[in-house]
């Protein structure tokens, strides 16, 4: 079997007026992604998801030219020797570095999309997985800067859709961090898990500031404080107060991820398999991460893809955490994709999807209905 085509689509919608969320990157005022389809010439079709890297067109151009050029005419079941040559030769020197691999994380879960057609299997068996039950809390774009009382009425009502555990957007003002924290963790049951992001809007004296706040207040985990390449303020946050540190969403390969481990600075990482190089490289920093007892508790990008693989590797290592539950208002890539990525029981797990591959094919009418939108999505 040989690929014989790529083609990346860049998609967009606007946010509604009424849907937005202000966090620590800006408001979300549209929101992005590129799906590619890798075709082969025994007509199995494989779809995956890059992250839009904020810039989905540019993302989709490296696909469709260099990433295409490299990879056309190789076996798609040969998931490392791609990924190799396209680490050799856009990573390792003189290449678009982190735009690479969104690209070749997108890449390589297609291609994992194809091996499980070809096999008739879903991705988690292929990988040693079962399908266990993964606890999910209530993430996305949602539960942001708001007013304490809107904030815990919010909380509350995806505690009564069935998660025990929730995500806070951090990163504001202290005090009205602080004020939002209190007002949700006095309101919502106590064995309800709160976990905090600050979308790396604090500074280090910040931290050093909210973090006794946070673990008097007994939060699970303070995501993302800094910038994910400012690794001496994570070393140093650690001391600050006894709340775990949480990160990954930002770092990218396994070889950033080895920093994270040599630092001893991350109890929670949160590799994005859209981001940090696709369903070969996710189950590597696993791996590498099991080690250390640190658990994988993978960021969730935007669409029903990212969503589905995510769930996959989760049943497929032995050091999973929890899966991201997008809750998000308004999105139809979630939504509109004729099969859902996840179904929450009424204990608040959920299992991977028991069909072929990913699980989950695009209708290309979707692909119309939803195209590109130039600008920033958040402001």
């Amino acid at each position: 079997m040989k690929i014989i085509d790529i083609k990346a689509y860049p998609i967009s919608f606007k946010v509604p007026e009424n849907s937005s969320v202000r966090l620590g990157i800006g408001l979300a005022v549209k929101r992005d992604a590129v799906l590619i389809k890798v075709m082969t010439d025994e007509g199995i079709i494989g779809w995956g998801e890059a992250h839009h890297g904020r810039c989905p067109g540019a993302i989709a151009k490296l696909i469709d030219t260099t990433i295409k050029e490299l990879i056309i005419g190789m076996n798609p079941l040969n998931n490392l020797g791609i990924w190799e040559k396209i680490y050799k030769m856009q990573l390792s020197s003189h290449g678009m570095g982190y735009a690479s691999t969104m690209a070749l994380s997108g890449v390589d879960i297609a291609l994992w999309d194809i091996k499980g057609k070809f096999f008739n299997s879903p991705i988690y068996k292929l990988l040693g997985g079962t399908s266990k039950k993964i606890p999910s809390y209530a993430g996305g774009i949602a539960l942001g800067w708001q007013p304490p009382s809107s904030l815990a009425e919010e909380a509350l009502s995806h505690i009564s859709n069935g998660f025990n555990a929730i995500k806070l957007r951090v990163g504001d003002k202290i005090t009205f961090d602080i004020d939002r924290v209190k007002k949700v963790r006095e309101t919502i049951p106590e064995e309800i898990e709160v976990l905090v992001d600050a979308n790396t809007n604090y500074s280090l004296k910040d931290a050093q500031k909210i973090m006794p706040f946070f673990d008097e207040y007994n939060i699970g985990w303070l995501e993302e404080p800094f910038p994910a390449m400012e690794f001496k303020s994570y070393k140093s946050a650690k001391s600050f107060s006894n709340v775990f540190l949480a990160a990954g969403e930002n770092h990218f390969t396994r070889y950033e991820f080895a920093r994270l481990i040599e630092d001893d600075c991350i109890t929670y990482a949160q590799p994005d398999v859209s981001k940090a190089g696709g369903v070969t490289e996710l189950i590597r920093i696993a791996n590498l991460m099991s080690g250390w007892n640190i658990s994988i508790n993978p960021h969730t990008s935007l669409t029903a893809i990212n969503m589905a693989v995510s769930i996959q590797i989760l049943a497929s290592i032995a050091n999973s955490g929890y899966f991201e539950g997008d809750v998000t208002d308004f999105n139809p890539f979630r939504d509109d994709m004729d099969v859902s990525p996840f179904k929450l029981d009424e204990n608040g797990f959920v299992e991977p999807l028991d069909t072929p591959g990913v699980g989950i094919d695009i209708n290309e009418k979707f692909l119309s209905k939803y195209p590109l939108i130039e600008g920033p999505c958040y402001i």
